[in-house]
């Protein structure tokens, strides 16, 4: 059983967030949840609120009431870019300079560990 989660237009540049989702992509959940909280980089912040949402997912649904949270882990973590803002910022000699505010989608599905 798996649940999914989706935050979008996230106001980070894919590239960071990229590094903080492949410490955690594949691990538990309480483990990831750990090693976000803790972190100090920014992109930990909407990580932990998207695989918090897809843990709620799981558990709110009838047959996700018998499931104990230290059987689940980040099945998949993806990271996609989302649109660009583009800005312009005064150079020298009045030319203008290209500044791009890059954001990201963060989409993460939390199922069930199975032992063989």
């Amino acid at each position: 059983m798996e649940a999914k989660a989706i935050a979008k237009w996230i106001r980070i540049s894919p590239f960071k967030v990229r590094r903080v989702a492949d410490q955690v992509r594949g691990k538990h959940v309480n483990d990831a949840l750990n090693i976000l909280h803790f972190s100090d980089t920014a992109a930990s912040i909407p990580i932990e609120k998207a695989v918090r949402s897809a843990l709620a997912n799981l558990l709110n649904r009838e047959e996700g009431a018998k499931l104990s949270s230290e059987d689940l882990y980040i099945k998949t973590l993806n990271i996609d870019g989302g649109f660009t803002l583009k800005r312009f910022r005064a150079a020298s000699m009045g030319r203008a300079s290209r500044i791009r505010k890059r954001t990201c989608h963060i989409s993460v599905v939390v199922a069930e560990k199975q032992d063989a």
